[in-house]
């Protein structure tokens, strides 16, 4: 192989090796709710009941990156009442090479979100804790979970700009 061979790149699906490069991750939007501050911070009550959805949604832009959405929505509540709400909606600029086009939809809605996952729990256990209570520290995700639920259900998967 020659130094000018070295450079070059395969045709997009033909031969190149699978690589997804993250070009940039933002906050789309952020949401925290405290209702019954400072009231519902006194120590000593019992846990709360956690309610935790989250979505994933991907679409192609036209100069052939791909922007994933990852959205967490958690609800915090006791039997006296909601503690707090938060919903992070997070976002990604990614390249994605060597992926043929009938492998893209899962690359993008499980291995595209857990790459954005670990941000995604640090802003929401940063957020909560500013709030007043404990870092809320979301377990891991089962992308590959969530995304074959999604797909039972008919739901739609990718967007496209």
């Amino acid at each position: 192989m020659t130094d000018t061979d070295a450079g070059a790149a395969a045709p997009e699906g033909q031969g190149a090796e699978p690589g997804i490069r993250i070009l940039a991750q933002f906050i789309r939007d952020l949401s925290f709710e405290n209702p019954r501050a400072p009231d519902a911070l006194r120590p000593g009550q019992d846990q709360p009941q956690i309610d935790l959805n989250v979505e994933m949604n991907a679409r192609g832009r036209e100069d052939g990156l791909f922007e994933v959405d990852l959205k967490l929505s958690a609800r915090a509540a006791r039997t006296d009442g909601p503690l707090f709400m938060v919903e992070l909606l997070y976002g990604g600029v990614f390249q994605i090479t060597g992926v043929p086009a009938e492998e893209m939809e899962p690359v993008l809605l499980i291995e595209c979100p857990r790459f954005l996952f670990p941000f995604a729990r640090r802003i929401i256990a940063e957020v909560s804790s500013e709030g007043g209570f404990p870092p809320f520290l979301i377990d891991p995700i089962d992308f590959g979970g969530v995304y074959a639920a999604r797909k039972a259900q008919g739901e739609p998967q990718i967007g496209h700009a």
